[in-house]
């Protein structure tokens, strides 16, 4: 029998009440039962067509059971039923049942029975129960394999509408809290880097520009010969590195985790000033990087002098015969002693792991300071929901200053014993699709821009072997979505993250659905949003023009996330965390909705609207229709249009469209844009006032659109200055 922990017992009430958990065991009902007084002092609602497991059907037979049927029910009499039953003085429990649903869900409630129950109009007790394990696989888990039970009785919901909205917020709210409280998030980076890595001591590094490949006992060992040398060369807190996705990118930041210092990778296309504001804000005098790599860039600001580590210069300095000896002692030394040796467990916690930048697309780089906590966080709380076969590998080409490829690209393979295919960029679609082919990867990441170059270039084999296509950091579009289903026969699934958060927040899987068994399921997938949030994550949405103003999680608004996988601000900009922080709860910039069966569907950025004629208008869903409408020539891959925000005298602002596409009879371009999206039932307001032709949409290296960068062709285009 597992542990059970309950708080939050000040909330039961003294009189009887509905007390709504979101779901259910013996163990749970035991102890709920319990602390309300007994046996004799519960009754237990339970639906007909959702059953609970055959041990819980059995706990019920010796007690008082209301069943009911919601497809057959008469709302009225079941309300008439349940106020009977509190008249009685008996507490009542609503008993979830088992609907299929993906492994990691926060509810077995699914969404008909929330809003069924909240039309009864009976103001609940809600209570939250999570299971859990001290383990780094499925910390949280809707399974039967937990080491403990968290039962948490909330406060009892005030009368009103909306009932089922607000019962899954305050369920998220006490998820995220439970979450906090797993002792693996204490682990360090480095100890679970060294424990990964020899646990799964054959799975390989494949570099995918050479086709070279390294077990990750040999990753390991050469990462701690290099920790060593950094550790008695350097005192610095922190160390640029200047390195693509590829054994020597990887390689440097596990050793800087092993000797304690913190990676900063640094966007190796960045301009000069945003370089050099990078320098200001992480203090940084040292930067590893390959001469080979500074052969390619020419153009990047390079610091000079002893200011550079030349990776390979290095190591060819420590020696073949003495990285050969770091490499037994990773693969055969007893963990006391590599523990002793690199004090893997110095550093963890609140301490800083690394230290990114944001893309700087609309300013200045802002400094994210990633804790230990953090990156352990999101990785368990990732792996809480996706399952891949143990050795299933992954393409990582994302860079590494990118959020995702630094946690989910490059410590979490190692740590869970996933194999890694690396390349230098995202950019070069034939060589990535020849690399998940020739390898057979199981999870590929990109972005919808990145995708559909690779589908061009793609066979309808090309990704029978991956499980997950996961797409992000822009708007997936359907025509992409169709196209890939249609050709490949590959679902793409859109997730999302932000740097702030290291970075997962949620992401859509396979899909559930009905069966003859169970004709009732909690959705694993639904196009248009990013799926449901991770586990230990809570959301909280505000108006977007007044942060204090609270709205319900279906009601469009600034979301608000809270867990220990987001960022407590950035770097030295205590002017912007003042204005992004309220009573632990982060301010994202996004717009959102949650559903309830916990999906959340994104509205865009709030600085991706304008206010025109007293009306905010989103470009994102104007830029979307104009994509899927306008001619693409023939091997164009990349994004035709991007719709920006301008002053405009009468109205406040006025749209307009950069168009990579259109470069002749304008006029007639913006008529028929103007026909199709009035067609679409988009209001005219909504219609750019004019085209701008551009060579093309500035993009970042990770794909997402480089907003500064089109905001100044607009402005260059219209004389604004």
């Amino acid at each position: 029998m597992a542990k059970v922990h309950i708080t939050g017992l000040e909330n039961l009430q003294s009189v009887p009440s509905l007390y709504l958990p979101n779901r259910v065991d013996c163990d749970v009902l035991t102890e709920i039962e319990k602390r309300l007084g007994g046996e004799g002092s519960v009754a237990y609602m339970v639906e007909e067509v959702l059953s609970p497991e055959k041990a819980v059907q059995r706990f019920l037979r010796k007690r008082r059971v209301l069943s009911f049927n919601f497809r057959k029910a008469n709302g009225k009499l079941l309300r008439e039923q349940l106020l009977n039953l509190l008249q009685e003085g008996l507490d009542v429990i609503f008993v979830p049942g088992h609907p299929n649903s993906i492994m990691g869900c926060i509810s077995d409630v699914p969404m008909p029975f929330m809003m069924q129950l909240a039309a009864l109009h009976i103001s609940p007790v809600p209570v939250f129960v999570g299971h859990y394990r001290n383990n780094m696989l499925r910390a949280f888990t809707s399974d039967k394999t937990y080491e403990w039970t968290e039962i948490c009785i909330l406060p009892k919901l005030s009368p009103g509408p909306l009932t089922g909205e607000r019962v899954l917020e305050a369920w998220m709210e006490a998820s995220s809290l439970a979450f906090e409280r797993n002792p693996i998030l204490d682990c360090s980076v480095a100890r679970l880097l060294v424990e990964g890595m020899r646990k799964h001591a054959k799975v390989e590094l494949i570099d995918g520009m050479d086709g070279s490949s390294l077990p990750y006992y040999k990753v390991l060992g050469v990462a701690m010969a290099l920790a060593k040398e950094l550790k008695s060369k350097y005192d610095d807190a922190r160390l640029g590195i200047i390195l693509p996705p590829g054994k020597g990118g990887l390689i440097a930041n596990y050793a800087c985790i092993l000797a304690g210092i913190v990676p900063v990778n640094i966007n190796y296309t960045s301009s000069e000033p945003a370089f050099k504001s990078i320098l200001r804000q992480s203090g940084l005098k040292h930067f590893i990087t390959a001469r080979t790599f500074m052969s390619k860039l020419p153009q990047f600001p390079w610091p000079q002098g002893d200011a550079i580590i030349h990776l390979d210069k290095t190591l060819k300095g420590i020696g073949m015969a003495k990285i050969a000896g770091w490499v037994a002692f990773a693969r055969f030394s007893p963990m006391a002693i590599i523990n002793m040796t690199f004090k893997l467990d110095a550093r963890r916690g609140d301490d800083e792991a690394a230290l990114l930048f944001t893309s700087g697309s609309s300013g200045e780089p802002k400094g994210v300071s990633f804790t230990h906590r953090m990156i352990v966080a999101n990785m368990v709380q990732l792996l809480s929901k996706v399952y891949l076969e143990p050795g299933s590998r992954f393409l990582c080409s994302l860079p590494i200053f990118h959020s995702f490829g630094l946690t989910v690209s490059t410590l979490l393979p190692p740590v869970y014993g996933f194999g890694m295919v690396t390349y230098p960029s995202p950019l070069e679609a034939k060589n990535l699709n020849d690399l998940i082919e020739k390898y057979r990867c199981a999870l590929v990441v990109t972005t919808p821009t990145f995708a559909r170059s690779m589908l061009r270039r793609a066979k309808a084999n090309t990704y029978d072997s991956v499980r997950l296509f996961i797409v992000g950091a822009e708007k997936l579009q359907q025509n992409v979505a169709d196209e890939f289903k249609e050709k490949c026969n590959v679902t793409l699934l859109e997730g999302y993250g932000l740097t702030e958060t290291a970075p997962v927040c949620g992401v859509n899987l396979q899909q559930t659905g009905p069966t003859e068994e169970q004709p009732y399921f909690v959705p694993g997938y639904k196009f248009g949003s990013i799926g449901q949030v991770l586990p230990g994550i809570a959301v909280r949405i505000t108006d977007p023009d007044d942060d204090n103003v609270r709205l319900t999680l279906n009601e469009q608004g600034m979301i608000w996330f809270k867990g220990p996988n987001v960022f407590k601000g950035y770097v030295g900009r205590e002017d912007l965390n003042k204005n992004i922080f309220r009573d632990g709860w982060f301010k994202t910039g996004d717009l959102g909705k949650v559903d309830l069966n916990g999906i959340l569907t994104l509205g865009g950025r709030r600085s991706r609207f304008s206010k025109i004629g007293g009306e905010m208008v989103p470009h994102e869903v104007v830029e979307n229709a104009i994509e899927d409408f306008v001619q693409h020539p023939e091997g164009f891959t990349g994004r035709a249009v991007a719709v920006m925000g301008v002053p405009d005298a009468q109205k406040g602002e006025a749209l307009v469209l950069l168009s990579c596409v259109h470069q002749s009879q304008l006029a007639q371009a913006l008529d028929e844009i103007r026909a199709h999206l009035v067609e679409k039932g988009l209001p005219r307001l909504w219609c750019p006032r004019e085209i701008i032709p551009v060579e093309a949409i500035p993009a970042l290296p990770t794909g997402k659109m480089d907003l500064r960068g089109c905001q100044m062709l607009a402005n260059e285009a219209l004389g604004i200055h």
